[in-house]
């Protein structure tokens, strides 16, 4: 079953966000459009209004007669208007034109009893020429009314509303934009404590299970409370299989060793010598068991949490006992092994250390073969004490060096008989002193240099 991609949450949520922006942004623009359009055509309409207010102040009435004079100069400026045409009339209540555009009645819209003392405003039409008009009753005595219109074309009017629609389009679009960005970051904002969590738990590991302690958002408390009880079960069955681990390689190392006591015993005694190569196999195989039995001790200890990797220390001290245990101990046929030491202080448990030289040691002399050259150094740089062992031996191609560092892997390379666990083990010790161990060249010539660093003991983290 193929597996579609997981969509984003920063994602869904800027979709649920943006599908309401969508719908109500336009919403407003026309409602916004609509009003100030409304006001701008009010004002346009008030501008015509006040021509006839100025026209009906004209109008004189005479022994019950109404009158009106215009002037020439007085009617260009009534005409006056940079974008539109401007036209007037002025009618007398029995319909006789008084003043202005003739034309102009044909466009009368409301019948004069209508208006009385009152204004109309509307749209028409006059020789295919679209217009705004108001019309406007005045009072010409004896209770009858004069009907005053001015009208204009439309010019200002569509150039005001395309760019009104213009402007709210613009301003729209900024809007639209401005709130999509503030509410992507206000999500990547909100999330960041999700993500926080996440890159916190990437780092997590067996070694590596306290509660989590950051102060996260009231609705990640759960999450939070969540892992943790996963934590907490998680460390009580590590801690339950490292003692498993320990308990089993203890309980095997006692009947191992004792059984390879015997086996060397009864090479001692009279024998048979058809037997000696059955002998050494098994005397070859007891050994290699209470290796591993001492390895999977060792690998419990290393994962013991509750072991003090901060006591101070010098890995001088600890290289110096380890070459005074192989002192004792037979070596293959021309492994020389050499100590080239200076001072390192530094933090740490000196039991799992001395366990992690025996272990690069051991490996060293396991597969660098016969005849190997085998230096022991360590000392301090500026990034704090190091450890090294380095032999003439075959090496591991840099292709299987990280390979190596896992637990029951070897590489291809490798000759003799190891369970894989030496350098793993190594690998573990370091990681829990806050350290790492690499697999390098040898200085020169073949070979491999195993290198421990471990950070300056002013800066060692706690367990």
């Amino acid at each position: 079953m193929v597996d579609r991609p997981r969509s984003s949450l920063q994602r869904r949520l800027f979709g649920w966000l943006l599908l309401p922006l969508l719908v109500a942004l336009p919403l407003l623009a026309i409602g916004l459009y609509k009003q100030v359009q409304d006001s701008a055509q009010s004002w346009l309409d008030e501008g015509l209004e006040d021509t006839a207010l100025t026209l009906a102040g004209q109008i004189d009435v005479r022994s019950g007669e109404p009158h009106i004079e215009i002037s020439a100069t007085m009617d260009r400026a009534l005409r006056f208007d940079r974008q539109d045409d401007v036209f007037y009339l002025v009618m007398a209540p029995d319909g006789e034109v008084l003043q202005g555009d003739a034309g102009l009645v044909d466009l009368l819209p409301r019948p004069p009893a209508q208006l009385a003392g009152r204004s109309w405003y509307g749209d028409a039409k006059l020789r295919d020429r679209s217009l705004r008009l108001v019309q406007l009753g005045h009072d010409c005595g004896g209770g009858q009314s004069c009907q005053i219109l001015v009208a204009e074309t439309l010019h200002k009017r569509d150039a005001l509303q395309r760019q009104i629609g213009s402007l709210v389009a613009l301003n729209g679009a900024g809007l639209a934009v401005l709130l999509a960005l503030a509410g992507w970051w206000a999500i990547r904002q909100g999330l960041t404590p999700l993500t926080e969590l996440s890159a916190e738990l990437e780092h997590r590991d067996l070694h590596r299970l306290t509660p989590l302690e950051a102060r996260l958002p009231r609705e990640l408390v759960p999450l939070q409370a969540a892992f943790n009880r996963l934590f907490e079960r998680l460390a009580r069955a590590a801690g339950a299989q490292r003692e498993f681990l320990a308990d089993a390689a203890h309980q095997l190392r006692t009947p191992l060793t004792s059984l390879q006591t015997e086996i060397e015993l009864a090479m001692l005694e009279p024998h048979d010598q058809r037997v000696d190569p059955l002998l050494q196999r098994l005397r070859h195989r007891v050994t290699r068991s209470a290796r591993l039995a001492q390895q999977l001790l060792s690998l419990a200890r290393a994962e013991d949490r509750s072991v003090d990797v901060e006591q101070r220390i010098d890995l001088r001290d600890i290289a110096t006992e380890s070459g005074q245990d192989w002192a004792h101990r037979s070596l293959p046929s021309g492994v020389d092994l050499g100590f080239e030491l200076a001072e390192a202080p530094a933090q740490g448990h000196a039991f799992l250390l001395r366990e992690l030289l025996e272990n690069l040691i051991h490996n060293a002399v396991s597969y660098a073969g016969g005849g190997a050259r085998i230096t022991v150094r360590c000392g301090t740089d500026t990034t704090g004490p190091w450890l090294e062992v380095e032999d003439n031996g075959p090496g591991i191609p840099p292709a299987e060096r990280a390979a190596a560092m896992q637990r029951f892997r070897r590489g291809s390379t490798a000759s003799g008989s190891g369970s894989g666990l030496g350098l793993a083990i190594a690998a573990d010790i370091a990681a829990r002193h806050g350290g790492r161990l690499e697999l390098l060249d040898a200085h020169a010539g073949p070979g491999l240099r195993a290198r421990l660093s471990l950070p300056p003991p002013a800066s060692m983290p706690a367990a």
